[in-house]
């Protein structure tokens, strides 16, 4: 029995765990002492759902469970309850034979869910769960494995930290906790009568503005006996400026942290001090906010946006692969049914969504999960096709936040960048379809993919400037030369080898095409800049942008800086002085630049199973590092002498390098592939094969 009570799992219906967490998490942003709820639809779990299983029992048997919610018991179609006592476990005796037992359960707070445990039946996926809208399908779980533990609490782990440095200041003290964190904090043997009041600061100059911070705390201290005191609510954070009213005193100060348990499975070392610091703030950064879902910042939002997403999910890839993270965020921003408006109102987020599917896929192989979203792809995908115009794109409804970057252009009618997405969109389509079996919607989608890039090339590529030009409003043409279109579209592999080299040079590369600020759009930037073969370029400006914030003190990276404004507006943002996310997920990018374009490690068919690795010095003296996969971790070491390349536990790689003279290997068959190229088929698991460059044959 006890064998079967570890199998015993907490069930619920499909999606409503994501779906009720994202609406909980979504109102804990908080501006100046006011609740900031996000500006989109906040969908809710079904209060009332119904589980049923059917059971086969040679002998009686007494099922222990609980229940998350008030709920009846029946068995058998019959209406009369199963009675059963009204204690948080409780048990029933089931009769041997056949037997229907059903669970009706309702909660508005939480999401109905159940346990139950026997000696030969338990809740575990072969239960059924219907919303009473006539439809019964398998049920959903995830950690909660124990009676006593149901899914109304999210598993964080937990860090009490000292402070770094308590300074004097008139009137208080200034605690510095020395990088960025998030917590609660708790005042030790707190005595007397008013309050403790607590000014937030993710920078000094922050916490020292007082009111002017974004965010603040009193807590209420009402007793003559020491007592220890903790506020309520979560907060990001450095620095912390604390003001006493008179008569109150505490013995000491503490934090505890609050994060979410995860193992670092990316490594990366080099030779340059300053690019490791920079990979190692990226991934405290990445970490700080992977929490119930993958945020965009942790002071401001503490929302999911489904574009920041989708760049925090590539660089998890290369760094934690913590893939439940990733999967509760999908379901969260895909949301219930029907679709009403794009994700986040933004209608590139709602393509960027299609896109973190399409990623996810490629580097985990999990296609169980897209056969569970695949419906709401389809219904999502619908939604898009509907609101073309009669040239078959998309332009923004009056309701829709058309967004692209934090830049000046022009956002109405027919944006290539969108256009290029919504391609993009649509071949991801085709794919899916084609991997859960529905030929049916593959050949749509697939005609749809081509017909609308062949409009896209048709309208905006200008072979004079030598890229895509900004779009189409009201039938005319805006022939302005942006990068955005140019980014997707060579990231997404659709340029021919004469516009790959005349966006590079005329456009990615031009000082006088507008520039990119923000680490949002510089990473696909810089991720397009790679695919182009600029590797030295991209890494020197990764030293020398993220190496900006280093230089101005930060210890988590930041939502936007633009080198060219002074230090003392560095936090100006939205039109206020401390607005702007100095802990933004997409700040980690240089993680996933230099897993995939340094360490050289990709997949190329879904979940590894088969990959490349393709190591560059990029101006270095060595590089290593690891790349995490679902089977085991890929490990790179290069130098000008060698390299060195540690396959995962499955798959078949390629490694590709250049050698001046032939090299030596110790393993793995060789090809000269032209010139001074060569590819090592990599196809024993776990071997670590050594490559000696030019310096004669090859050894088996």
């Amino acid at each position: 029995m006890q064998d079967h009570l570890q199998r015993a799992t907490w069930i619920w219906y499909p999606d409503d765990y994501e779906i009720w967490l994202h609406q909980k998490v979504s109102v804990l942003r908080q501006f100046r002492g006011y609740i900031c709820p996000p500006s989109w639809r906040l969908d809710a779990a079904y209060t009332s759902v119904k589980f049923r299983k059917t059971f086969d029992l040679t002998e009686p048997e007494l099922l222990t469970l609980s229940v998350q919610g008030e709920f009846v018991l029946l068995m058998d179609g019959s209406m009369t309850p199963i009675p059963y006592k009204k204690t948080p476990i409780t048990s029933v005796h089931i009769p041997a034979g056949r037997h229907e037992l059903t669970v009706n359960v309702y909660n508005d707070r939480e999401i109905p869910a159940m346990y139950a445990s026997g000696a030969t039946c338990g809740t575990d996926g072969t239960w059924e769960v219907t919303a009473l809208n006539g439809k019964w399908v398998p049920v959903a779980s995830w950690t909660f494995h124990h009676i006593e533990q149901p899914p109304a609490a999210f598993p964080f782990s937990y860090e009490t930290r000292q402070p770094a440095a308590v300074t004097n200041i008139d009137g208080g003290v200034i605690v510095d906790f020395g990088r960025e964190t998030f917590g609660t904090v708790s005042f030790l043997e707190a005595s007397g009568q008013g309050g403790i009041h607590l000014y937030y600061g993710e920078s000094l100059e922050e916490a020292m503005a007082g009111e002017g911070a974004e965010t603040f705390d009193t807590l209420a201290v009402n007793s003559a006996e020491p007592l220890d005191r903790t506020t309520s609510v979560t907060r990001a954070f450095r620095y912390i400026q604390i003001k006493t009213d008179p008569g109150i005193s505490y013995a000491q100060i503490e934090h505890r942290y609050e994060y979410l348990p995860m193992e670092r499975r990316g490594e990366f070392r080099c030779s340059d001090p300053r690019l490791n610091e920079i990979w190692e703030m990226s991934a405290h950064t990445l970490h700080i906010n992977m929490r119930e879902f993958l945020y965009d910042g942790m002071k401001r939002d503490r929302w999911v946006w489904s574009g920041d997403a989708n760049l925090g999910f590539l660089i998890n890839n290369y760094s934690f692969f913590e893939q439940d993270v990733a999967k509760r965020t999908m379901i969260a921003l895909r949301g219930k049914e029907p679709v009403e408006i794009h994700i986040n109102t933004i209608m590139d987020y709602t393509l960027y969504w299609f896109l973190s599917v399409h990623d996810y896929y490629l580097y985990t192989g999990d296609l169980a999960f897209v056969r569970s979203c695949y419906p709401k792809l389809v219904s999502l995908m619908e939604f898009c096709l509907n609101r073309r115009n009669e040239a078959g794109m998309l332009e923004g409804y009056p309701e829709d936040w058309v967004f692209i970057d934090w830049a000046p252009m022009e956002r109405r009618g027919e944006l290539a960048a969108e256009q290029l997405l919504f391609c993009r969109s649509l071949e991801a389509a085709a794919l899916f379809a084609g991997e859960v079996g529905d030929s049916e919607g593959e050949a749509r989608y697939g005609k749809l993919t081509g017909r609308l890039r062949e409009t896209i090339y048709r309208l905006f590529w200008d072979d004079e400037q030598g890229g895509l030009i900004h779009g189409r409003y009201e039938g005319e043409l805006n022939r302005q030369l942006l990068k955005y279109p140019n980014i997707f579209a060579t990231r997404f592999h659709y340029l021919d080898e004469g516009q790959r080299e005349a966006v590079r040079e005329k456009v990615l590369k031009n000082d006088a095409v507008q520039k990119i600020n923000t680490p949002f759009m510089r990473f696909y930037e810089l991720d397009a800049l790679c695919l182009l073969g600029e590797h030295d370029y991209v890494f020197q400006e990764v030293r020398e942008y993220w190496g900006g914030m280093l230089d101005l003190g930060a210890t988590t990276f930041w939502e936007e800086y633009d080198p060219a404004i002074p230090a003392e507006r560095q936090y100006d943002m939205y039109g206020d002085k401390f607005r702007k996310s100095l802990c933004h997920a997409w700040g980690a990018a240089p993680i996933y630049l230099i897993g995939k374009y340094m360490l050289g490690v990709k997949p190329t068919e879904p979940g590894y199973s088969r990959y490349q690795v393709e190591p560059k010095l990029c101006g270095l003296e060595w590089i290593e590092g690891k790349v995490p996969t679902p089977d085991g971790e890929i490990a790179v070491y290069m130098d000008a002498w060698r390299i060195r390349v540690t396959a995962n536990d499955s798959g078949i790689g390629v490694l590709k390098f250049k050698c001046a003279g032939r090299p030596i290997v110790n393993a793995g068959e060789l090809t000269a592939v032209g010139g001074d190229e060569y590819e090592l088929l990599l196809t024993s698991p776990s071997y670590e094969y050594e490559i000696e460059l030019g310096r004669g044959d090859v050894h088996a």
